[in-house]
């Protein structure tokens, strides 16, 4: 197990969180609004040391077993921008590493480890599903089409150019929604197998804002995530 804070464990604010632009990791969760919780720093401090020692070796053996030549070796680590809003997300380093980062903000506004659980088990999830290469293919396509409609419409190089970029932010989020709830139904998996309960962890999305069902949105309604972690839920119990 690898996991590192990047950040001391003290001193936490609590901001509301904003939607990083394209190109930037995409977070799971956004902090409750308004806000109405938020753990000690040492309670926070203790609750994540604890929840990265059961997660992370749960969420490697999953990647061992339906991932193939993919790098299960998770690195687990704290934004070390103190500024940092709520925020989750995972992303590869140099060597290919799958990095999930928590934002203190974020550690410090779940109520329980079962909460903090379920998000690590979601970004997890988003690593073993291969989400990230998917996404990119998926901007690259877009991109093309749309770049050779614009060419073949008569549109110079500016309009190329700008058909270009606006096809790869669509194929992005074409099917970030689905993504979301894989990486919901994988998440609950490794959840439940670490020892939590992924429905008490699912109550993080009643205190957050609901995305609804915009066309092209990043994120389903948070009462389709929690339909997703219910029905998996289910099927593991048996």
């Amino acid at each position: 197990m690898r996991w590192t804070v990047l950040l001391p464990l003290l001193g936490w604010g609590l901001a509301a969180c904003d939607a990083p632009g394209l190109g930037v990791p995409a977070p799971v969760v956004a902090a409750p609004s308004p806000i109405e919780w938020q753990m000690s720093p040492e309670l926070a401090a203790r609750t994540f040391t604890q929840v990265v020692q059961r997660v992370e070796p749960v969420a490697e053996r999953e990647c061992q077993r339906q991932a193939r030549g993919v790098n299960c070796d998770f690195l687990i680590a704290v934004d070390p921008n103190p500024r940092a809003q709520p925020n989750a997300f995972q992303s590869e380093d140099e060597q290919g590493r799958p990095v999930l980062t928590f934002t203190a903000s974020l550690i410090g506004s779940v109520r329980n480890a079962d909460e903090l659980a379920f998000v690590m088990g979601h970004e997890a999830a988003h690593h073993i599903a291969n989400h990230l290469e998917r996404q990119s293919l998926n901007a690259a396509a877009a991109a093309e089409i749309f770049a050779g409609l614009a060419s073949m419409t008569g549109g110079g190089a500016s309009d190329v150019a700008s058909a270009q970029e606006l096809g790869a932010a669509v194929g992005a989020r074409a099917y970030s929604k689905e993504f979301e709830l894989e990486a919901d139904r994988l998440g609950t998996v490794i959840t439940w197998r670490a020892g939590y309960d992924p429905l008490v962890g699912a109550e993080y999305f009643a205190r957050i804002p609901d995305p609804g069902d915009r066309f092209l949105g990043s994120h389903p309604p948070n009462a389709a995530r929690v339909e997703t972690v219910n029905r998996t839920l289910q099927g593991l119990r048996g």
